[in-house]
């Protein structure tokens, strides 16, 4: 079973390290320089831990994937993140603008739990299924399309060579 998942397994770890990434610095902004801007601060989080996803979802994750000019799969990837980005951001805009889930209408701990719940936990699910979907739908679209390599060094004899061809 591990094998058979073993891409959604390192996407999840990418993902992680991801969301600790978010978390340092939504809340490092928001408790700093961003206190009146808590989507701001959330949307730049993701943003940051995007670009690292990018990198190691296409190094490690997807690493056999492929099938696109590396230009276009970053465009893509980058494309398909800002949209998963607009899908994380949603539920707390809804919560803080909406059902007005913000101080003076609650209380400070009201306010922050309601950001955690629609942001962190509603919003990350929300963007983490749409980058799966997508990320192998469009970014990375073929399976062993990249040759990976053995421990030894050579490449695993199921791989296509371009050299050879």
């Amino acid at each position: 079973m591990l094998g058979k998942h073993r891409e959604l397994l390192r996407f999840a770890v990418v993902g992680g390290a991801s969301f600790v990434i978010t978390m340092t610095i939504t809340y490092g902004l928001k408790f700093t320089v961003l206190t009146d801007k808590p989507v701001t601060a959330l949307m730049i989080g993701v943003l940051v831990a995007t670009v690292f996803s990018y990198v190691a979802n296409r190094e490690w994750s997807f690493r056999s994937r492929g099938g696109r000019e590396r230009a276009h799969e970053a465009a893509l990837f980058f494309l398909l993140s800002a949209v998963a980005l607009g899908l994380n951001a949603v539920p707390q805009l809804v919560s803080r603008y909406v059902l007005k889930l913000e101080q003076p209408h609650v209380g400070l701990l009201t306010q922050e739990i309601a950001d955690f719940v629609s942001g962190v936990i509603i919003g990350t699910l929300l963007g983490t299924a749409f980058r799966w979907w997508s990320f192998k739908k469009w970014v990375f679209p073929e399976a062993d399309a990249r040759p990976r390599l053995l421990r030894g060094g050579g490449r695993r004899s199921t791989d296509v060579d371009d050299r050879a061809a």
